[in-house]
């Protein structure tokens, strides 16, 4: 049973009060971006809005940070290790060299201080210390950072310590990174306030967050800078502005000043030219279909998931939603159980799917229900 229902009241909106003239939709070319690679992404989708390069593998740099402190709010979550913890610094994160958190060894610090150090301050000690207190070492972190990085689907990454600093196959991509700052955003929402601290003082220094853009545009809130000679200047930033979050990650620019331009130039265009959409919200009932033997005759489906899409401004008219359900339900239904596909076109063009699934638990009906229903339906598919 195919059929068309429709989209959330917004969109319809959109439809009935159109302008009877055809606007022409116009979406000017993506602008030159100065990064060897780079990607812009939205954060609740997915979907990719431009990119270069964005799966060839390069050192990261210090945006390997975010996967140490990925696993600090995994591990934090858990609640395997505490924000009040004290922990021991080694003779090895003491000595880390490059950028630092100046701690000192034979000093006990707070985890808590440690993750500003790690996020805020990019300070390389602060990674080691961690990756050891967690792991026992900093090359047993290394093996928990590739864990999760394929449960991530992180498939061009590959770390060989905690702080970013070279390393023969230490590397990952534009588009890995980018999954990766998708993970903290959602997964740890609790953690992600940290990522758009400005400033952090600890053994009476005061260090500035690296990412300029937390000072020059009010709706980024995060997320990691990188620099060596090999990797070049690399930037994960991320935005929000009208209920649309958006990701960005470039990768070998030439200073700092360019990492801030770049991701600036991407967060403009994606954010001037497209709209993410919130079609249906999980759980909300898209339609109510016959059921045959059945303790009720009627059953509600809809999404397990909320479904949102993103595409050009001004197409959200254009869209299609198709309903494909099941010709015959029968009893017992379990919740969760799918009978049919939503599909949503755009302009003939497949643009998000999902599984239709039972919003209850129906029992079997009894005997004399089962035969009835058994002729009924017997009659039903001789007519159809």
């Amino acid at each position: 049973m195919i059929k068309k229902i429709a989209l959330r009241s917004a969109l319809l909106l959109m439809i009935i009060f159109a302008l009877p003239v055809q606007a022409v939709k116009i979406t000017p070319a993506p602008p030159q971006v100065a990064a060897r690679a780079y990607i812009v992404i939205d954060a609740d989708t997915g979907k990719v809005i431009m990119a270069s390069r964005e799966e060839e593998r390069f050192p990261p740099a210090s945006l390997t940070k975010m996967m140490t402190s990925y696993i600090l709010e995994s591990e934090l979550t858990k609640g395997n290790v505490s924000k009040s913890d004290l922990v021991p610094v080694s003779v090895k994160a003491w000595r880390a060299p490059g950028s630092r958190m100046f701690i000192q060894e034979g000093t006990q610090v707070l985890l808590s201080d440690l993750m500003k150090g790690i996020v805020i301050q990019s300070g390389n000690d602060a990674s080691v210390a961690v990756a050891e207190y967690i792991a026992g070492s900093e090359a047993a972190f290394a093996d928990m950072m590739n864990q999760h990085a394929v449960q991530l689907g992180m498939n061009n990454s590959h770390f060989m310590n905690a702080t970013g600093l070279p390393a023969e196959e230490h590397y990952s991509s534009a588009k890995d990174l980018a999954l990766l700052a998708q993970a903290i955003i959602q997964r740890y929402p609790e953690h992600y306030g940290v990522y758009s601290e400005k400033y952090f003082t600890y053994n009476k220094i005061r260090q500035p967050n690296r990412n300029k853009l937390l000072w020059r545009d009010d709706s980024v809130d995060g997320l990691k800078t990188g620099h060596t000679d090999a990797a070049g200047y690399c930037l994960v930033a991320s935005a929000k502005r009208d209920g649309m979050r958006l990701i960005t990650v470039v990768m070998g620019t030439k200073s700092e000043e360019a990492r801030a331009q770049e991701s600036q130039k991407l967060l403009a265009y994606a954010f001037r030219y497209f709209r993410t959409h919130k079609l249906y919200d999980a759980g909300q009932v898209l339609e109510t279909t016959k059921v045959w033997a059945g303790q009720q005759d009627k059953l509600r489906v809809g999404l397990t998931d909320a479904m949102a899409i993103t595409i050009p401004r001004g197409e959200s008219e254009q869209l299609q939603a198709v309903l494909d359900l099941d010709k015959v339900i029968k009893a017992p239904i379990q919740k969760g159980q799918s009978f049919g596909t939503l599909k949503v076109m755009l302009e003939g063009k497949l643009v998000a799917e999902a599984p239709v699934v039972a919003l209850e638990s129906i029992n079997e009906a009894g005997f004399v229900q089962r035969i009835w229903d058994a002729i009924a339906l017997f009659f039903y598919n001789l007519i159809n």
